[in-house]
């Protein structure tokens, strides 16, 4: 089959590998239909997450047809309609069964690896390194879906693939961010980033009944996606101060919750912290650039949430840990417990409270997933999210 490889940082490459085969009773295979370039693949493509070897197949956002399941897995069928959630979870553990799913016990085969980073083990991710478990991505034609009896759900005809892929990661994920903010009527809610996800994670707070909503970028037409879509005020960082910007829009107070929906490889338009950050990441002296997370915390009224579901790898600097604990900041974080969203937020589809799909602009076959990367990274012709059709 065709599958899109890591070829090495900057590098991916269209390359024929072997089809997968059933592994375990309760394993699937899934015939892609519509996989994603998701901004976190973008942080293994710049070869900032550890463990990644030259050939590994991408990509954690995809859906399909299954056809074949392993003897244990009776919830689906060969010719069922589904989509994947991208962490894998066995559905047993203590973490499953509290629905945290992204850090299932029992999923990632290289724990001991991730232990020596983190602590602890998350779950498996598909398409993630050899950290979180080496498995095979779904940018492919087929991929095997591990514990398929627990994460893939069946997807209604009147679904579109271009709605229903947006379940594998960047809507629950986004919805995650802002109902990790306990949003209350009237409140105010900035996003740091307008690209899938922070433009997911600003339309789920209005969805859960935020007052205003302030979105942060410096790329006018993600801007624009945001003021069109969800009626939410924007802040161009590269023309104003932004801490200076949220005090004069929330009367001094700061935003009531703030969500980080950038992650690891944050800009900024401080040149001298930018530099600062790059030098120490190419060093690899840090391995993030925390640009955002630092404007959120400062940024956020004191008693109030931040919110993090921007993809983080390992250690970053000068974190404003003063200003975190005097003024009584709560933050919530983690990957996406996917599993736990992927029925609500169907139904919330199907209601027609939402269509997510309203962030993607390119569309492509499989074979032009080097193109994607590059026109992804680049923000090249007003790219927000890249599907790669199978």
């Amino acid at each position: 089959m065709k599958a899109t490889a890591w070829m090495g940082a900057d590098s991916v490459k269209v390359i024929d590998v072997p089809d997968p085969k059933i592994m375990n009773a309760r394993d699937a295979i899934v015939r892609i239909s519509t996989t994603a370039i998701c901004g976190s693949d973008l942080h293994l493509y710049h070869g900032y997450i550890p463990a990644m070897r030259k050939g590994d197949i991408l990509g954690h956002e995809f859906m399909g047809e299954v056809v074949e399941v392993g003897p244990q897995v009776r919830n689906l069928a060969p010719g069922d309609r589904v989509v994947v959630p991208f962490p894998i979870a066995c559905g047993h553990c203590s973490s499953c069964q509290r629905g945290l799913y992204s850090v299932c016990e029992n999923s990632n085969p290289n724990a001991g690896i991730a232990e020596k980073i983190m602590g602890h083990s998350p779950a498996g991710i598909f398409g993630y390194s050899h950290l979180l478990g080496g498995y095979a991505g779904g940018q492919a034609e087929y991929a095997r879906v591990p514990f398929a009896d627990v994460g893939p759900i069946k997807v209604p005809d009147e679904i579109s693939d271009d709605q229903a892929v947006m379940l594998a990661d960047v809507f629950p994920t986004g919805y995650m961010g802002a109902e990790m903010c306990d949003i209350k009527p009237g409140q105010v809610i900035a996003v740091w980033g307008a690209g899938p996800v922070g433009l997911l994670a600003a339309a789920s707070a209005r969805l859960l009944g935020a007052e205003r909503v302030i979105v942060i970028d410096r790329y006018p037409y993600r801007l624009r996606l945001a003021e069109e879509h969800i009626d939410a005020e924007t802040i161009n960082y590269d023309e104003v101060d932004v801490l200076d910007t949220l005090n004069e829009m929330t009367a001094g107070r700061g935003p009531d919750a703030c969500i980080d929906a950038v992650g690891l490889e944050s800009h900024h338009g401080n040149a001298a912290m930018y530099a600062y950050d790059r030098a120490k990441q190419a060093a690899r002296v840090e391995t993030e650039r925390p640009f955002a997370l630092r404007q959120a915390i400062l940024a956020c009224r004191s008693g109030g949430v931040v919110s993090v579901v921007g993809a983080y790898g390992g250690f970053v600097d000068k974190f404003p840990m003063g200003a975190f604990m005097n003024r009584s900041l709560i933050m919530r974080t983690g990957q996406c417990h996917v599993q736990r969203y992927t029925r609500p937020l169907l139904e919330r589809i199907q209601r027609g409270e939402i269509d997510p799909s309203f962030i993607v602009s390119h569309r492509m076959p499989l074979r032009d997933a080097p193109k994607g990367y590059k026109i992804f990274q680049k923000k090249q012709d007003d790219c927000t999210k890249v599907l790669l059709k199978v």
